[in-house]
């Protein structure tokens, strides 16, 4: 009779719990309590494989309104080739869970949770809560990948942020697939900028706006983990990958970005549109008081792609309107996103691009 074969990995201990290896468990960590006494938790989904591998952290709702990460994180969940994990994966939809629960950016206290890292035991509401995020689940990662979207009536163009000096970083952000790379500085008091000096390879997805799910960032960001944990032999190679055309680049890294702000407030008419190129001294939009009797043009102060608008035609002066990336090679850029609007071209006789920001005429 053949001996039975047992696996060798130790179990993955995530405060008191014990996930064994080949096997998932959910684990609520104690995180603070309303005034009402009720405890809250941070729900965390820990796949623990049955070989070594990394430790994948992908978490969202660290702005409690930014509710896409939570949708990509449901949906990664529910991929069936998580079957076949190598390392560990640690899925945690929802780290602000005030923020989430009242639909804010910010916890009670208004601080903001992505500005208190490392945090501390005895410090404010935000410190505490990224105290204890960072000690439980944090630092047991190998690599993260953040998600966000962009801010209330806020528009994001599905882009990665990152520090591109840490050649992992880089392969991370590549890897992930989205259009745009911007090569962010480092922010104190972020997520990012903790796990950066940990030596923790870390991007952040941004994609859509707050409070509003979105089918194509939503997408693009399941897409862009699968990817990168198939990067990390996390995952088998995708069996169904095309083979990329000749001279194509899946993402462009742009040099810097510039939000382009209001002059005057009043209504705001958007003529660019997002993902569009557009040139140097080019109208972006008008604003016009509400009578008609006077308007003023908002210009492009560079050449680039918008990676992010105002949704709200109500502005004030000085509010940004639109967010425009610099490239050192911007026909690439464009190419870029020609390649990634093509993942979503009409299929039949729907175009799940319809009423989307960047329909129509996306590169005029």
């Amino acid at each position: 009779m053949k001996p039975v074969k047992t696996t060798s990995r130790a179990p993955f201990i995530l405060g008191e719990n014990r996930i064994e290896a080949g096997t998932r468990a959910r684990v609520e960590v104690p995180t603070a309590k309303l005034y009402t006494h009720t405890p809250l938790h941070i729900p965390v989904e820990v796949l623990h494989g049955k070989r070594d591998g990394p430790v994948l952290m992908v978490c969202g709702a660290i702005h409690g309104d930014e509710i896409n990460g939570v949708e990509i994180v449901r949906r990664l969940l529910r991929t069936s080739g998580l079957r076949s994990l190598r390392g560990t994966l640690l899925a945690v939809p929802i780290v602000n869970v005030f923020g989430f629960l009242h639909q804010s950016r910010y916890l009670p206290d208004r601080r903001d949770l992505n500005r208190c890292f490392p945090g501390t035991e005895k410090g404010s509401l935000g410190a505490r809560i990224a105290y204890l995020f960072r000690t439980a689940v944090l630092d047991q990662a190998t690599h993260i990948i953040d998600l966000h979207t962009g801010a209330v009536h806020r528009f994001n163009l599905p882009q990665i942020r990152a520090e591109l000096k840490n050649p992992e970083t880089a392969a991370m952000a590549e890897a992930f697939g989205a259009p745009i790379i911007l090569n962010a500085s480092l922010r104190e008091g972020t997520l990012r900028d903790y796990a950066d000096a940990q030596g923790i390879p870390v991007i952040t997805y941004e994609g859509g706006e707050a409070l509003r799910f979105d089918e194509v960032a939503i997408n693009s960001g399941v897409r862009g983990v699968l990817r990168i944990m198939r990067m990390l032999d996390m995952l088998p190679p995708d069996r169904k990958k095309r083979p990329a055309k000749r001279g194509s680049r899946r993402s462009e890294v742009a040099s810097s970005s510039t939000w382009m702000r209001a002059d005057t407030d009043g209504i705001l008419r958007p003529i660019a549109r997002l993902g569009q190129r557009v040139s140097r001294n080019q109208k972006l939009a008008t604003i016009a008081d509400p009578f008609g009797d006077s308007e003023s043009p908002v210009i492009s102060s560079h050449a680039g792609i918008v990676v992010g608008m105002n949704n709200l035609p109500l502005v004030n002066e000085g509010e940004a309107i639109y967010h425009v990336a610099r490239f050192d090679e911007l026909d690439d850029a464009e190419k870029a996103m020609d390649s990634f609007r093509s993942q979503y071209e009409p299929l039949g006789s729907e175009d799940p691009l319809a009423g989307h920001p960047w329909d129509g005429d996306l590169l005029k």
